[in-house]
């Protein structure tokens, strides 16, 4: 069988959760071939897939770490990123796949219905529309041409794959919405990450301790710093902190000896492993990957991300961990890991969500889906 598979290239979570689902397809013999663009498509390169240049279906707007989703819908209009359906065309008349898997490149449905390909849509968030509607005359103009857009490849794709716990413990629910009808289409397979519970070493650290993902760069770098007095104040809790790429670590001096601050890791699992609590914002394979490991979270959303602050607050509905803001005091902060640290119940709620993933197999899930819906 061969499978296409179209990646969002707006955050490396679709691209992850993609490199995953395409290693499962690999080791059952199929062949894949990818279509990505940016920094998704540098990644899935180095992975060893091939990958062809697709144009980018969204352009990110922003200032200072903060995205605006109006302006950034109205520059994805503008530019006409909308209308790359004769370049995917072109590329499934080359590779002339099976099936057609898109995950978040709704682009890539248009083109597969045009090319008579079967074809199915991952994604976790289905109401787009909901950012614009309280802003203003223009936004309601917007989440108009939004819901129309979505709601047309709705109805033409062949499936719809949510890679997350079935409801209700589907920790993205508040961001997804689907008519009796289209339910029907709905898959939710579990979990998508990148390395299974069991093939993974915990990274040999001081217990207990924290794993904070919330990086250093922009309006998260006072959050980044509250972390660290946190540190301060209980020098029996240890630290790791990543700053990620575009902060240099070295800057960091005088640091309390229970903290630890790494520039970049090319893999976070040894670390979610061998970590009490974990430090993140609300996006969602992160979340994922963190249940998928049995970890708690304390997860502070970013600034104006719905869709985060969705997922924040069902993890603390779900006994999973707390969701908070960034105006939470470093003290707060130090209280709520000794609580999730110390409280059992979090850990045995996030124990039986790994147990859970394993027991979905969601890479796995979505390989027969795909085995079965191709022609």
């Amino acid at each position: 069988m061969k499978i296409l598979i179209l990646v969002c290239g707006e955050g490396l979570g679709h691209t992850s959760r993609c490199i995953a689902i395409a290693k499962e397809l690999v080791s059952k013999d199929h062949e894949v071939h990818f279509g990505a663009y940016g920094y998704s498509q540098e990644l899935i390169e180095r992975k060893g897939y091939a990958v062809t240049t697709i144009p980018s279906e969204i352009t990110l707007v922003g200032n200072a770490g903060t995205l605006d989703l109006k302006s950034s819908i109205l520059k994805t209009i503008k530019k006409g990123s909308f209308f790359g359906v004769l370049n995917i065309k072109k590329l499934i008349k080359n590779f002339h796949p099976d099936v057609v898997i898109s995950d978040g490149y709704f682009t890539g449905i248009l083109a597969s219905k045009l090319m008579k390909k079967p074809s199915y849509l991952m994604m976790n968030q289905s109401n787009m529309e909901e950012f614009f509607i309280d802003k203003g005359i223009s936004g309601r103009f917007l989440a108009n041409i939004v819901k129309k857009f979505y709601s047309r490849v709705f109805k033409i794709v062949d499936g719809i794959i949510i890679p997350d716990y079935p409801m209700p413990y589907t920790i993205c629910r508040k961001n997804i919405s689907f008519s009796d009808k289209l339910m029907k289409k709905v898959f939710y397979s579990g979990p998508v990450v990148g390395k299974t519970y069991e093939e993974v070493m915990p990274a040999q650290v001081q217990h207990p301790h924290v794993l904070s993902t919330v990086g250093g760069f922009g309006y998260r770098a006072p959050l980044f710093l509250k972390v660290i007095k946190a540190a301060e104040l209980s020098p029996e809790i240890h630290y790791t902190l990543l700053t990620g790429p575009s902060v240099d670590s070295d800057n960091f001096t005088d640091l309390p000896s229970n903290v630890s601050i790494l520039q970049f890791i090319s893999d976070q699992f040894p670390f979610i492993k061998g970590s009490d609590v974990i430090i993140a914002p609300g996006g969602h394979s992160t979340l994922m990957e963190t249940l998928s490991f049995g970890i708690p979270v304390l997860s502070f959303p970013d600034i104006g991300h719905i869709e985060q602050q969705n997922n924040s607050s069902v993890i603390e509905e779900n006994g999973l961990g707390y969701c908070f803001d960034y105006s939470t005091s470093p003290e707060e902060i130090l209280s709520y890991i000794k609580e999730v640290v110390y409280n059992g119940k979090f850990v045995d709620n996030a124990q039986s969500m790994r147990q859970f993933s394993e027991k979905l197999n969601g890479v796995a899930a979505i390989c027969k889906l795909l085995e079965k819906g191709a022609r």
